[in-house]
Order: C-alpha cells, then sequence, then structure tokens
C-alpha cells in the first residue's frame, strides 16, 4: 500500500521492482498480496496497455485504521490495551512518541 499511496497508480511489476530496492521478494508474492487488497477493497484495478493498473480505493488514513482495527481483532481480540501496553513496555518509543499518545487519549477523552 505504502508503494501505491507513494506513486498513486501501480502495476505489479512496478510495485515489485520498488520493494525489491529494500528487500528481496518474490514477484509472485507481491501480486497474489495485491490480488487481496483489491479484494479487501483497498486496491481498484483496471486493465492497461499489457497489465492491470492499481490505485487506491480509499484514503491513506482510512485505510490504516481499517488495518489497524483487523489486526486488533485478529491478534488482541479487539482490545487496543494490550497492544499499547507492549509498544510502552518494548522501550523503543521515544518521550515523544508517549507525550504524542498523551495528547491523544487527552483529546480522545474531550471528544
Amino acid at each position: 500500500m505504502k508503494v501505491i499511496w507513494k506513486i498513486d497508480t501501480a502495476t505489479v511489476r512496478q510495485v515489485y521492482e520498488t520493494m525489491l530496492e529494500h528487500r528481496r521478494i518474490a514477484y509472485t508474492t507481491v501480486m497474489t498480496m495485491m490480488n487481496i487488497l483489491e479484494q479487501k477493497g483497498y486496491l481498484k484495478k483496471q486493465q492497461g496497455d499489457r497489465a492491470y493498473v492499481y490505485r487506491p480505493a480509499q484514503p491513506q488514513k482510512q485505510v490504516i485504521r481499517s488495518m489497524v482495527r483487523e489486526f486488533l481483532d485478529r491478534v488482541f481480540n479487539g482490545s487496543a490495551e494490550p497492544l499499547l501496553a507492549h509498544l510502552v513496555e518494548d522501550r523503543r518509543l521515544t518521550e515523544t512518541d508517549l507525550e504524542e499518545i498523551r495528547r491523544t487519549i487527552k483529546t480522545a477523552r474531550r471528544q
């Protein structure tokens, strides 16, 4: 999704070549993931000259929200607390990260 969001529209080959710059990955893996993302409604595809061209089906923020919700349901039975506790205990959060979390919580309480 990050590659598609960055370049707006892309073929499987374009996404594959972009990802290959960062890590080894099989072309078929990229194709399978893009098909899954299309089936879930995150991507739309249309026939191009030689291959399907994919584009985002929803705004980035909406897709991320949906993916996080799906992850929470699958891994943490829908509860965000264990995820947040893990992140805080993992000690990879900076003081800036923690302050941002505090601000987000305060804002959510007001609403």
